[in-house]
């Protein structure tokens, strides 16, 4: 690959899900070539393993050093940060080896990215409950991984498919809890977070609507008073910092109107909110990418699948829709 190309990490994930398979599948294509230098951080023998039951010709090379990294179509480069013994490992299944091997990695990633030796990170998925059986019980997901490592003091997940954007007030919360974190004060920092991020991923200052938490909006207080007492003045206050922020407006109509091309971005209020109409518009083609780390990192939207893990019949696109995305937000030009 050209020097000028910027270097992108590829994590594999648990090496017994289908990380190693959809890394395989996508090296093996020629398009996320042009405008990167993508290699692997992850097991060779996983990968090696992965593209014989794809019946892929991939030459796969372990690299020693980052500058030895070299991947080209048909060629994929590999560094091996962390041991792990294959033939230990059961294809399909939850193990403690595999966790670790998992964070292993990405930590790997992130060092690199923080000395300046990458720019951007894409994740194949891990799997929780292995993580927990390594031992890493504060690392619930990548998400954790990158605020330890990173000391960030704020991160959220940004979920992106064809044609709509939902940034999330809040994720893993009870829906009782979630509710109650729908205050003026978080609001604002996390309408800040993403209007920030957009705009330096795209060049371009973004337009955000919020998405109301009660039916109709509230139906002016008689449907509960979230919109009138924080949402409402958070949008207000954004305004006021300069942020192009607008609603609250109905969460029936306001993921339809940002597909529309209303709104470049939506704020959900919790979990489902959000995540119900990023998969039911696009889940095929969804990622994800973190906001509010000082390097770019976008992900997979799917998990470890372990009941299709070495059966040849993962479906790489995510990956490559993840690699695409993290390349052009590297260069300012994601829309």
């Amino acid at each position: 690959m050209g020097a000028d190309k910027p270097r992108l990490a590829v994590t594999m994930g648990d090496p017994a899900g289908i990380g190693p398979e959809i890394a395989v599948k996508t090296f093996a294509t020629g398009d996320i070539f042009e405008y990167a230098s993508p290699f692997v951080i992850g097991s060779a023998e996983a990968l090696r393993r992965a593209a014989h039951a794809a019946e892929l010709d991939l030459d796969i090379a372990v690299a020693q050093r980052i500058e030895d990294c070299n991947s080209t179509p048909g060629r994929m480069s590999v560094l091996e940060v962390h041991p792990l013994d294959m033939d230990s490992v059961t294809i399909g299944k939850v193990s403690a080896a595999c966790g670790e091997a998992a964070v292993r990695y990405f930590e790997a990633s992130i060092r690199l990215a923080q000395a300046g030796s990458i720019a951007g990170v894409v994740t194949c998925p891990i799997n929780k409950e292995a993580v927990h059986a390594a031992g890493f019980h504060g690392d619930i997901g990548h998400q954790e991984i990158l605020a330890r490592m990173t000391e960030a003091p704020l991160t959220a997940t940004l979920l992106i498919t064809d044609g709509l954007k939902v940034a999330h007030l809040s994720t893993h919360l009870s829906l009782g809890d979630a509710v109650r974190y729908v205050r003026q004060p978080i609001l604002v920092e996390k309408l800040r977070l993403t209007s920030q991020s957009l705009e330096r991923w795209c060049s371009r200052k973004p337009k955000i609507a919020v998405s109301a938490l009660n039916p109709h909006g509230g139906e002016g207080g008689m449907l509960g008073r979230e919109e009138i007492d924080e949402i409402a003045p958070a949008v207000k206050a954004a305004q006021a910092e300069g942020m192009h922020v607008v609603g609250p407006y109905p969460a029936d109509s306001v993921f339809y109107r940002a597909i529309a091309g209303e709104f470049d971005a939506v704020l959900a209020l919790y979990h489902d909110q959000g995540h119900i109409a990023i998969k039911v518009h696009n889940f095929e083609d969804s990622i994800t990418a973190t906001m509010g780390i000082p390097f770019v990192r976008t992900s997979v939207d799917h998990g470890t699948a372990f009941d299709i893990a070495g059966k040849n019949l993962a479906n790489p696109k995510s990956l490559g829709v993840a690699m695409r995305a993290a390349i052009a937000m590297m260069n300012g030009q994601f829309s």
